[in-house]
């Protein structure tokens, strides 16, 4: 029902304002009557919003077509513990399919069941979801599928998502100080030039003395921004969205993830990280049964960084001429010797997978310690920029102030 603001006094006289929901306001006059309340004035009431509710919807519609990792190791478990139970696949979906609570989810095992039914095997009806499920998931599916041991395909996988996610995790958390730093001294900026420095302008103006080059160089940027903020938004949204589609080429997205590798800093992390991330994929892939060619062909499209993959994808066309892989290895220069050694013992005592797993723990723990040591790493620079933005504005704020406290005395 309708809600009703009213204003009316009651039994002593004084006035009183309320809401009621009735069906008119015929029903709110009679109420308040009966309640001893003079009714003056009676109205709709304006909708009042709830923001948080609003704002919880949004974010609910923005996240609802998204399938994020802990969604498919979620997926990974529960299919595990179903088919190892002895649960029939068509069950264990349709269970998972009215038990999960991501909607998007639900829809693309739902879309995987009705594969299953019309005919279609399973690897293929995963692979009809590409944006979802990666090569190297359908690529273990296809070979748990194939030998009869489909529940250790997906504890393989549930194990590969667990460790990417905490990676990532991990990653993140390292990067979150250094961008909320950055994000404050944006804001600190945008602050000083559209309020701070046009109040020193108006001050400095009325003495008609020459200003030194900090001093205009701060006048002429908080100008700039104050007279053509809208300018200023137009290049960077334009900016942003060149860049955008530049890195959705096949070439930009190579020379970005080429450059990302020798970033000062985070660069090293990446590269580990990429790196670790291919030896984990491999020994995924090989344990499973996966041929070598056929695995370096998934892991390639599997790490995330097109230079790493093309680079893996070298290897796999020198192991399809019949060389080894430790030369393969060696010619892609991407590997330091203490990585290529064991690639090498690996490969000539036929435990490739295992020697695969030391070297991707190897690149964990090189991860793992270059995040711990990163705010230490990036606390020098972010300093330093603090520095020299501090600097600059102090000299073109003061230096005016001292040549006219010099004239003053002088005169």
């Amino acid at each position: 029902m309708p809600n009703f603001q009213y204003h009316g006094r009651n039994r002593r006289g004084e006035a009183v304002t309320g809401r009621i929901e009735a069906a008119t306001a015929e029903s709110v006059a009679n109420q308040l009557f009966n309640n001893g309340i003079t009714p003056i004035d009676i109205r709709p009431a304006a909708a009042v919003r709830d923001v948080f509710g609003d704002l919880k919807n949004l974010i609910g519609r923005l996240n609802e077509g998204r399938v994020g990792l802990t969604d498919l190791i979620f997926f990974c478990r529960q299919m595990y513990t179903l088919l190892k139970a002895g649960v029939p696949i068509m069950q264990s979906l349709r269970g998972l399919r009215d038990s999960t609570q991501n909607p998007a989810l639900a829809e693309v095992i739902g879309s995987i069941a009705e594969g299953l039914d019309s005919g279609m095997d399973l690897t293929s009806a995963v692979r009809r979801h590409p944006q979802i499920f990666s090569n190297l998931f359908a690529s273990l599916v296809q070979v748990g599928e194939t030998t009869g041991n489909l529940a250790e395909a997906f504890l393989q996988l549930a194990a590969y998502l667990e460790r990417e996610k905490d990676t990532r995790e991990r990653i993140k958390q390292a990067l979150r100080y250094p961008s909320i730093v950055l994000f404050a001294i944006t804001v600190a900026l945008f602050i000083i030039n559209i309020f701070v420095i046009p109040a020193f302008a108006k001050v400095y103006a009325g003495f008609h003395a020459k200003l030194p080059w900090p001093t205009r160089l701060l006048i002429a940027t908080s100008h700039f921004m104050v007279h053509y903020w809208g300018l200023i938004l137009v290049i960077v949204v334009a900016a942003a969205l060149a860049v955008r589609s530049w890195l959705r080429t096949a070439d930009g997205r190579y020379r970005w993830h080429r450059a990302k590798l020798k970033l000062p800093v985070v660069g090293r992390i990446v590269y580990s990280a990429t790196l670790g991330r291919f030896a984990r994929s491999l020994a995924v892939t090989l344990k499973a049964g996966v041929p070598l060619v056929q695995g370096m062909s998934v892991v390639a499209r599997a790490v995330d960084n097109d230079f790493v993959g093309d680079r893996i994808a070298q290897m796999r066309d020198g192991v399809e001429r019949g060389e080894s892989i430790t030369r393969c290895a060696t010619a892609t220069g991407l590997f330091p010797p203490l990585v290529l050694q064991m690639i090498s013992v690996g490969e000539d005592s036929g435990a490739l997978d295992q020697l695969l797993v030391e070297v991707a723990d190897y690149y964990e723990r090189e991860v793992d310690y270059d995040l711990r040591n990163l705010n230490t790493a990036i606390e020098p620079i972010l300093i330093s920029i603090i520095g020299v933005i501090v600097l600059i504005l102090a000299l073109g704020v003061f230096l005016p102030m001292w040549d006219l406290a010099r004239a003053a005395q002088a005169h």
